[in-house]
């Protein structure tokens, strides 16, 4: 990404930028955010997105809902505020765990005991979102050479939903491994999942790709399986919106089918994630709470109404793929093969 998706423009008075990524491919452009209700409806409305970015914004809100305490108010009156700001932007989606990650980790920061004021609490918050941002760049980038050697010279892969720039601060998860594959001179082809209902991978995975050169071609999500029969997918690489401790990852709606087929077909399955997408606090999967997004969603296309009135829709945002469908878990700390417990804390603990 030659922009970034979310940034902080300004000192503690700034204000946060970012991709209003509901708008893409058909017009880019930057939406600038003044305060915290505006970072809760961005991540609610999805012109922020990816588990990671979505922590970033989550940081970066942190800083707005304290920034109208005066300066000479008491310390304690401006935690009380963090916390209340925190508890809102948790209400905003509840799956993907870098948004929690990210909240707790700004409290963690306003106790730091060098902390003696307003002032120096606004400051210190800044701080701590633009590490969030930086750490987040710099794992992405991690996880993309570690993985990308599992992309070979003629390959074909497969993707689903959208874990390039656009969900996190630098080159994505996902389309990390293949950016870097991209440089390291290997020439591959990817085919990415359209990904209904609101079609992240046809609107923007499919545009990241193109922006950097990769062969890359739209599917509907029916077609994995006919293409995996054909011998067409060589490897299927998705992200991670929460990876539990047995490894049971939650990702988009669609993510499990895919692993399902590929195993079917012996095709190897690999998760990208940074270490910030693991909660280690859950045993497995049936603990991630699933989002259910508006009927709307299913009902209408970007406008246009596509199913009767009335009709019951079922709609979930992510589902679980368990950890023996997934073939290794590439993470900026390294790769994680068959992911179980003793693994995963191996690696990360």
């Amino acid at each position: 990404m030659l922009i970034e998706t979310i940034k902080w423009v300004g000192d503690v008075s700034g204000h946060v930028e970012l991709i209003d990524q509901t708008l893409l491919p058909n017009e880019f452009r930057m939406l600038a955010v003044e305060d915290v209700e505006a970072i809760w409806r961005a991540i609610k409305t999805l012109q922020v997105r990816g588990a990671p970015a979505i922590g970033i914004a989550a940081a970066y809100g942190a800083v707005l809902g304290v920034r109208p305490i005066a300066d000479n108010a008491s310390l304690n009156e401006a935690k009380e505020k963090l916390k209340k700001t925190c508890d809102y932007l948790a209400t905003s989606r509840p799956t993907a765990v870098n948004l929690f990650w990210a909240l707790e980790r700004m409290q963690r920061a306003a106790d730091d005991n060098n902390v003696q004021s307003v002032i120096e609490l606004k400051q210190r918050l800044l701080i701590e979102a633009r590490a969030v941002r930086d750490e987040d760049a710099a794992m992405c980038r991690a996880i993309g050479k570690n993985g990308a050697d599992f992309i070979k010279d003629g390959d074909s892969v497969l993707t689903h939903c959208n874990a390039g720039g656009l969900a996190t601060a630098g080159y994505g998860t996902a389309l990390a491994v293949m950016f870097v594959a991209c440089e390291q001179g290997r020439k591959f082809c990817v085919y990415a999942d359209e990904t209904r209902p609101l079609l992240q991978g046809a609107r923007l995975t499919t545009w990241e790709l193109m922006q950097a050169g990769i062969d890359v071609t739209l599917i509907c999500d029916n077609m994995a399986g006919h293409l995996m029969s054909l011998g067409k997918i060589d490897l299927v690489i998705t992200g991670a919106d929460r990876i539990a401790a047995n490894g049971d990852a939650a990702n988009k709606i669609g993510t499990y089918s895919l692993a399902v087929l590929a195993s079917a077909h012996n095709i190897p399955f690999y998760i990208a994630a940074p270490s910030s997408t693991f909660d280690m606090s859950i045993a497995d999967g049936t603990q991630i709470t699933i989002e259910q997004r508006a009927a709307e969603e299913v009902t209408e296309s970007f406008g246009r109404r596509i199913a009767p009135e009335d009709v019951k829709v079922c709609n979930p945002a992510f589902d679980v793929t368990p950890h023996k469908y997934i073939t290794a878990l590439i993470t900026e700390r390294g790769i994680i093969p068959k992911p179980n417990r003793e693994n995963i804390s191996r690696r990360l603990i």
